[in-house]
């Protein structure tokens, strides 16, 4: 078993009512990682997590040798096993791997220093008063995909609702996520997705780019707009009305990618596709 507090590796026995205690002690200032993905993700990017719970210390540690083996001796010392009714008492919903942890939400400051941070070598993602949880965790984790130096959302969407986080797949700790004003957005050249903008394929898009969309119902907003150096399409059929969000966010990160940012190389981690 682990000390829920600490997360060490301990001789004694940690009591389920000690470890519930514990979490619902921490869960008002803390992230919920609901799932072995979310936590694998949040380990391998430095979150700090003070309690982690399975219902199967065996099946997690099993998952994490077929998986992330990167991870698997940090993960032997974070997980707590608890019975299966104190594990529902601490989430939602079950999830499929049994596996739930807190993490320590970064702090905004840290957040602000590292969108502020100079020179910028790729983009910051900003959605522009977005409406769907899910679609902004899918693009959480797709800026995390592309090393994006962060994604800011403006208007009254929380980037780290539970929700959120559980569509990021714990890649917030990936890349810097915060709120802000149109105002307040990262310095460099902003160019805003638009249907009446010029063809992503005839651009280069800088590393220091800060890349705006807009709602897939209502568009960017006139503040963004009139905020914006440049308006960028994407190709796109007649008579299609628009791609989903995390579509159109991947579609241009990867023309940054192949047109002027830096190449992707092998590496000894995870094998392509893992999640």
């Amino acid at each position: 078993m682990t000390d829920a507090v600490t997360g060490s590796a301990t001789d004694g026995m940690v009591s389920a009512t000690d470890v519930v205690g514990e979490w619902h002690r921490l869960a008002g200032g803390c992230v919920l990682l609901d799932g072995f993905h979310a936590l694998k993700h949040a380990v391998r990017f430095g979150a700090r997590i003070p309690v982690a719970v399975t219902t199967g210390r065996r099946a997690a540690l099993d998952l994490a040798d077929e998986l992330a083996p990167d991870v698997r001796d940090v993960l032997d010392g974070l997980l707590t096993e608890v019975p299966e009714t104190a594990y529902a008492s601490l989430v939602p919903r079950a999830h499929p791997t049994a596996v739930a942890a807190l993490a320590v939400r970064p702090s905004r400051e840290a957040n602000l220093a590292a969108l502020a941070r100079a020179p910028r070598t790729a983009p910051v993602v900003v959605l522009d008063d977005p409406r769907n949880l899910g679609n902004a965790g899918a693009v959480i984790r797709l800026a995390a995909g592309f090393g994006a130096t962060g994604v800011v959302t403006t208007g009254t969407l929380d980037p780290w609702h539970p929700t959120v986080v559980r569509g990021g797949a714990g890649l917030h700790f990936a890349t810097a996520v915060e709120r802000l004003t149109v105002d307040g957005l990262p310095s460099g050249p902003v160019f805003a997705l638009d249907p009446e903008g010029d063809d992503i394929r005839g651009l280069r898009l800088p590393d220091d780019a800060v890349l705006a969309f807009g709602s897939e119902r209502s568009g960017l907003s006139p503040e963004l707009r009139a905020r914006a150096d440049g308006l960028v399409s994407l190709p796109m059929r007649p008579q299609v009305s628009s791609y989903n969000l995390a579509t159109s966010v991947a579609m241009t990160l990867y023309h940054w990618s192949i047109t002027g940012g830096p190449a992707f190389q092998a590496t000894s981690g995870p094998r392509p596709g893992a999640l």
